[in-house]
């Protein structure tokens, strides 16, 4: 699906008025009547109502006063609140005031708090309220009797349709403006918005459709591919092919580069991620001392002993993985390395020197994280990093408020700065590409959240890697069948006590689901 931000979307409608000709208050007639006709379907149990549309004197009012006289000629009992007077209402939006008046509709005006409270307390049987409050220009915190408005809508019990975005939101970023509106369900146009796919914004939209307003084809592709929720079409068009005829060496080898005493679950999830993915081969590289664990605990993959130091990889260890990588066609490494000064040598030289694609997390990004050099010295070899915003926090210098608060934009930056992949793991994982597309993961649920996910994901996307994918694509692609798979998982058993080898198991299925989804053959 794709996305854009309040500036994209301001500059679409401009484009669309100015440049094509079609009238603002056309698009306005489009908007309304789409968002009414959702409404009758949505909410036909709640018909005749009553429904209370609260409406601000800008444009997202002027669609809930067309959404009014719609419902009101398909037979709802509708009541309009407006934030001002009938005077300050102009353009566009004034013009649809008028035809709600002349069409015999209800309306209080309400320009300050106290008339705002008063005509609030005339709605208190209201079963629907119709937030067409603020649309998805905001962009400073809600105050004075907009904040009352939202506090008395989400109070009320009613059901809620929100009109573009939920009141409140920053319609580019999903960030609350001090309150927010909780809609059941939300109607947008021409194209979603990014504050309806990033939290805490996607908490709040309840079910999102989008009505095509008329905005002309010639204009709307202008919108680009820069930003796109992934959701299970997207994911399924990037399914590597498994050819009838293929055999181990035609899916790839993938080195796995990970593990220390004690954390040598974080090498085996890695390994095993990889070859649920669908890798033909994996090798494990890890430490000598914890070599004989994995190579027991791991029944299809192959291992590596590398020299260490007190249960940790050293230095020395360079100079086999020159070796390991050769015949490979991805490198995996992080995970449970540990955070020795010879660890951390050793990443950055293998950073810079290993001229497979790279998948780097963990212990790997926290070696980086002083100074993340090494990867803008790749010379165009391609890497992945699969921070979480702690590493992510540590990457760039700042703290886990500020990486959350702008979750796009620091993983965008990154991504542009070194040359690589970014994925910003956490609820709707972010995946930045290094010419500043961004993908936004439609998949997953709390389950996720618990030791050794991120370690699966690594494999996942090294997996894919090895069977020649492109780095964007795997990474994408990763990202949502380990989702996926945590949802298939939440139907059955809840997303409390989901463990990192349930994951694991469940990932094949998965991309099964895509397959069919997708209307691919299981053998492609």
């Amino acid at each position: 699906m794709r996305l854009v931000t309040a500036d994209q979307m301001r500059e679409l409608d401009r484009r669309t008025i100015e440049e094509v000709g079609i009238p603002g208050v056309v698009l306005m007639e489009n908007a309304g009547r789409g968002a009414a006709e959702h409404l009758c379907r949505r909410f036909a149990s709640l018909k005749p109502g009553p429904v209370l549309v609260l409406a601000g004197k800008g444009n997202n009012g002027g669609d809930g006063y067309v959404i009014a006289r719609h419902l009101l000629d398909r037979g709802w009992q509708v009541r309009t609140v407006v934030l001002a007077s009938a005077e300050s209402v102009g353009a566009d939006a004034g013009v649809n005031l008028r035809a709600l008046r002349n069409s015999g509709g209800d309306i209080d005006f309400a320009e300050d708090e106290g008339a705002l409270r008063a005509a609030l307390d005339k709605g208190r049987g209201d079963t629907l309220v119709v937030d067409a409050l603020l649309g998805t220009g905001l962009t400073s915190e809600v105050r004075g009797a907009y904040a009352l408005a939202i506090d008395w809508i989400n109070d009320s019990g009613a059901q809620v349709l929100a009109v573009d975005i939920p009141s409140g939101l920053d319609g580019s970023t999903g960030c609350i403006l001090g309150r927010a509106v909780r809609a059941d369900s939300t109607v947008t146009f021409a194209f979603a918005k990014v504050g309806h796919a990033v939290f805490p914004g996607a908490g709040l939209c309840g079910e999102l459709l989008t009505v095509d307003i008329g905005i002309p084809a010639t204009v709307a592709d202008g919108a680009g591919d820069a930003l796109l929720l992934v959701e299970s079409a997207e994911a399924a068009a990037l399914l590597p092919p498994r050819p009838f005829s293929g055999h181990k060496g035609t899916f790839g080898h993938l080195l796995v580069v990970a593990g220390s005493t004690g954390k040598s679950g974080a090498a085996a999830l890695t390994a095993e991620g990889g070859l649920r993915a669908g890798a033909g081969l994996v090798t494990l590289a890890c430490p000598a001392g914890v070599h004989g664990v994995l190579e027991t605990k791991l029944t299809e993959a192959m291992t590596a002993p590398l020299p260490e130091v007190d249960g940790a990889v050293s230095l020395q260890a360079l100079q086999a993985l020159r070796f390991h990588w050769a015949g490979k066609e991805a490198v995996a490494l992080g995970p449970g390395l540990g955070q020795t000064e010879e660890v951390r040598d050793l990443v950055r030289r293998l950073v810079r020197e290993c001229p497979l694609p790279l998948v780097v997390d963990a212990d790997g990004i926290n070696a980086l994280a002083p100074d993340p050099s090494p990867l803008g010295e790749r010379s165009g070899r391609p890497a992945v990093l699969t921070p979480h915003p702690g590493e992510m926090a540590r990457l760039t210098g700042g703290t886990v408020a500020e990486v959350e608060a702008d979750r796009l934009g620091v993983s965008r930056d990154f991504a542009r700065q070194y040359g690589v992949v970014l994925v910003l793991k956490g609820a709707r994982t972010v995946v930045a590409f290094p010419d500043g597309r961004v993908r936004i993961n439609g998949s997953g649920n709390p389950g996720l959240a618990s030791g050794g996910m991120g370690d699966v994901l690594t494999g996942v996307i090294g997996g894919l890697l090895a069977q020649g994918m492109k780095v964007e694509e795997a990474a994408t692609l990763g990202v949502f069948l380990h989702g996926l798979a945590a949802d298939r998982i939440l139907s059955r058993m809840g997303d409390a006590g989901m463990l990192a080898g349930d994951l694991l198991a469940e990932i094949p299925a998965a991309r099964k689901q895509l397959l069919i989804q997708g209307g691919k053959h299981a053998q492609s």
